[in-house]
C-alpha cells in the first residue's frame, strides 16, 4: 500500500496527489505510467507520471474525475493509502538535442507533458509549449510548464484565457513561422488527431502519448491494442509513444467507444 502525502484540487474536477512511492520515484523517467487500484476489487487504471522527487520518494500523479473509478482515486485524502501502485510502466520518452520540439498538451494530457518539457529542456532542445483547455479554470500547471518553456501559447475555447481557438491553431501559429525540429502531443485523442494532420502537412516528426482503455499494463491482456503502420502495437509495452502520423486514431477513437 501506498501513503497519500499530499493532495491539491488543480481545478474542480482535477486532483493532484503526491504519493510515497520511493522505488518508482527513483527509477521513473518521463512517460512513463503506473497502474493505481483503490480498494481489493477495485479497477486498475493507468495514470501517467507528472513528476517524481527521488529524495523525498514519491511521485506525483494528476487525475481528473470522471468515473467511478477515478473519484474513488480522488476522494482519497492526504494520510490514506492506496491499495496498490505498480510501476514504472511503458518506455520512456526518447531525450535527446532535436533542436526545437513544440509540446502540445490539451487539458489533463498537461500534467504528463510537463515531465516531457522539462527533460527536453534539460537536453537541450529549445521548447515551445501549446497549452489547450476548455476554459481558464482548466488551463494547469502553467507556471511549471513556463519555467522549462522558451515560449507558451494557451489556448481556450471560450476565450476566458490567452487566445481563444483550438490547440491545432496555436500549433498551426508556430509551424507557419518557425522551423520545428519534433513535436510531442497528448490530450484526448481527438486532439491528438487533428494535431498530428497539422504537423503533417508541415512534415514535422511527431509523438503521440496514447491513451488506450488498458486493463493488465503488461502486455497480456490486449485491451490497449492499436494499429501503428498497419501493425498491431500495445500500448502498455510497445507505447505509449507512438509515431502520431502512423497511428490509426479512427479504429483507436472506436475502440475508446467500447464502454459507453
Amino acid at each position: 500500500m501506498n501513503k497519500i502525502v499530499s493532495k491539491e484540487f488543480l481545478s474542480d474536477n482535477v486532483v493532484k496527489l503526491e504519493v510515497d512511492a520511493p522505488l518508482i520515484a527513483k527509477s521513473r523517467k518521463a512517460g512513463h505510467f503506473v497502474i493505481v487500484r483503490v480498494g481489493k476489487k477495485g479497477e486498475r487504471v493507468p495514470y501517467t507520471i507528472a513528476s517524481a522527487d527521488p529524495k523525498k520518494g514519491t511521485i506525483t500523479l494528476v487525475i481528473q474525475r470522471v468515473g467511478k473509478s477515478s473519484r474513488k482515486v480522488c476522494e482519497l485524502n492526504a494520510g490514506d493509502y492506496i491499495t496498490d501502485l505498480v510501476g514504472p510502466l511503458g518506455k520512456a520518452t526518447h531525450i535527446e538535442n532535436f533542436g526545437t520540439v513544440l509540446c502540445a498538451g490539451g487539458g489533463v494530457g498537461i500534467a504528463p507533458m510537463l515531465p516531457i518539457i522539462e527533460a527536453m529542456k534539460k537536453a537541450g532542445n529549445r521548447v515551445i509549449s501549446v497549452l489547450a483547455a476548455r476554459s481558464k479554470d482548466l488551463v494547469i500547471l502553467e507556471e511549471q510548464v513556463r519555467e522549462n518553456s522558451d515560449e507558451v501559447i494557451v489556448m481556450t475555447d471560450d476565450g476566458s484565457y490567452g487566445q481563444k481557438g483550438l490547440v491545432t491553431e496555436g500549433v498551426e501559429q508556430v509551424l507557419r513561422h518557425k522551423k520545428v525540429d519534433l513535436c510531442v502531443t497528448i490530450g484526448p485523442a481527438v486532439m491528438m488527431k487533428f494535431v498530428s494532420l497539422t504537423t503533417k502537412k508541415y512534415a514535422v516528426p511527431t509523438l503521440a502519448s496514447l491513451n488506450t482503455i488498458m486493463v493488465d499494463g503488461t502486455g497480456m491482456c490486449g485491451a490497449c491494442r492499436v494499429s501503428v503502420g498497419g501493425k498491431t502495437k500495445f500500448v502498455c509495452v510497445d507505447g505509449p509513444e507512438f509515431d502520431a502520423h502512423q497511428v490509426d486514431f479512427d479504429e483507436m477513437l472506436m475502440r475508446l467507444k467500447a464502454y459507453n
